[in-house]
């Protein structure tokens, strides 16, 4: 696989990982029962963290069928079931901190972890909603901390509507809630700007893909 080098942020130079407090989240209600929680760099030292990730990770390549051809998935992949040894000791933390914060809300923890990894503007994924078994009928949460250059995340509502756009790397977490997976889609789109390497994690209950 070939390297990707990140360019460092300056407000991201911390030696050591931090996870900060959640207390300072900022929620966006987005209509039709969706919302969206945001809080900029929750993660310190993220780009340490990224740089390990995309090294130690057993990341695969993907080819799905699309009308009547197979073509490659345009990022790689990596997912960790309820279980399974995350691949840094951090990440176990952050989800464990962002169960205990939606514990009343969501009613249940997050138990996996799916990781992408776009490795420039070329990367991407396609207008979707996460709506494989529990997402496409109840309410829930997907919880995705991003670490790396910063890739912007659009949510449209799935029956037309403004795009909303969130500039997501370097630590930054986003939460999509209620019924976001249902009521609206999101994508990380193409960019033929200068994008560096990304990787999200996204944390989700058991039965949400």
């Amino acid at each position: 696989m070939t390297a990707h080098h990140l360019q460092g942020s300056l407000f991201d130079q911390a030696d050591r990982l931090w996870l900060g407090p959640l207390d300072g989240i900022r929620r966006t209600v987005l209509g039709l029962g969706a919302w969206i929680d945001v809080l900029p760099g929750w993660l310190s030292g993220s780009d340490g963290l990224f740089e390990q990730l995309a090294a130690e990770v057993p990341w695969r390549a993907e080819r799905r069928k699309m009308y009547d051809q197979v073509v490659d998935v345009p990022r790689l992949l990596s997912f960790y079931g309820p279980g399974d040894p995350l691949p840094h000791p951090v990440l176990p933390q952050a989800r464990e901190a962002l169960s205990a914060h939606y514990a009343e809300e969501l009613g249940e923890p997050f138990t996996t972890a799916g990781l992408c990894y776009y490795r420039d503007g070329r990367d991407s994924v396609a207008w979707h909603g996460d709506r494989i078994g529990r997402g496409a009928r109840e309410d829930t949460m997907v919880a995705i901390l991003s670490v790396g250059a910063p890739r912007d995340l659009l949510l449209r509502p799935v029956r037309g509507g403004e795009t909303v756009r969130r500039p997501l790397g370097h630590g930054d977490l986003i939460v999509m809630g209620g019924s976001c997976q249902r009521t609206w889609e999101h994508a990380v789109p193409k960019t033929k700007r200068a994008a560096g390497p990304r990787i999200s994690i996204q944390f989700r209950p058991h039965g949400v893909r």
